[in-house]
């Protein structure tokens, strides 16, 4: 639990509901992605200063923020996937850096050097324009890195880096240390790719942060996510390697299930204790 954490709105989307019951669980740590139904890109200085001193009050400490930041278009004018954006609108990338400066405001206020990003939405050729993704990406590693801020670059289906090896592969191109990926081994079974050992293979040598979810593909090939324990992850063997390899860093979990007629509380609730399970599994073996 020293290094578990929890999105907050994966609890519940009222903060201080959600912050009630991860002290009383034990966590460590939180990210921040929605607040009170605001997306945390959207609060003003005033309202990120009342979220710390929440977080704060109950012991607990904010280690990133989950931004939206590049899950945007590098053209529109170009045919491309899209994803969850969490109430922000489809906007330009030149708006986007400007989000990225914001997040590195409402970070420092947060007391946290850590933003989740992406690699814009997905082309249908993603290799056509990995020149263009790279470039974008060191330029926000530039600004990361003078602001003393460290991006975290999610792999995400609906994205360029939509997998272990794309995203591995971009984080390798930028060459950063302002820049490393943040590994969801469940997004890469929601995708329908392998994640362990094949996916964190690619990624292992840029890691950045974990998250955790659990996901498999239905036979008629429909992504589900589930609680950690009930889908394809092998999450044994996942943390076993990742202690092998000397990883460090944070665990967040974000669950993305709701059970059927119940809450995200109880979904989260769920993979809390499957994450546990796995932990005195690889403790006692």
């Amino acid at each position: 639990m020293r290094r578990l954490g929890v999105l907050t709105d994966e609890v519940s989307p009222k903060l201080v509901e959600a912050l009630e019951w991860i002290e009383q669980q034990g966590f460590e740590h939180v990210e921040i992605r929605m607040v009170d139904g605001k997306n945390i890109m959207t609060v003003t200085d005033e309202e990120a200063t009342l979220i710390k001193e929440s977080v704060a009050g109950r012991g607990l400490y904010v280690s990133a923020i989950a931004s939206p930041v590049f899950k945007c278009a590098l053209d529109p004018k170009r045919a491309v996937a899209s994803g969850d954006t969490f109430g922000q609108d489809e906007e330009s990338v030149e708006a986007h850096f400007a989000k990225l400066q914001r997040a590195f405001e409402v970070a420092q206020l947060l007391g946290t050097n850590k933003i989740r990003i992406f690699s814009f939405w997905r082309e249908q050729q993603p290799e056509l324009y990995e020149e263009e993704i790279v470039g974008h990406l060191k330029r926000a590693a530039e600004l990361a890195e003078k602001a003393g801020i460290l991006l975290l670059l999610e792999n995400e289906p609906a994205c360029n880096g939509g997998f272990a090896a794309e995203v591995g592969r971009l984080a390798r191109l930028v060459d950063s240390p302002a820049l490393k990926v943040l590994w969801d081994p469940g997004n890469e079974e929601y995708g329908g790719c392998p994640s362990f050992p094949d996916g964190y293979e690619q990624v292992k040598d840029v890691l950045g942060h974990v998250h955790l979810k659990d996901a498999y593909l239905t036979e008629e090939g429909t992504p589900r996510c589930v609680p950690i324990g009930m889908g394809n992850v092998p999450f044994e063997a996942q943390l076993r390697a990742l202690e092998r390899d000397g990883y460090d860093g944070l665990f967040t979990i974000e669950t993305h299930y709701i059970p059927e007629g119940g809450t995200a509380m109880e979904g989260t609730a769920l993979t809390l204790r499957g994450w546990k399970n796995i932990v005195t599994e690889v403790g006692t073996a």
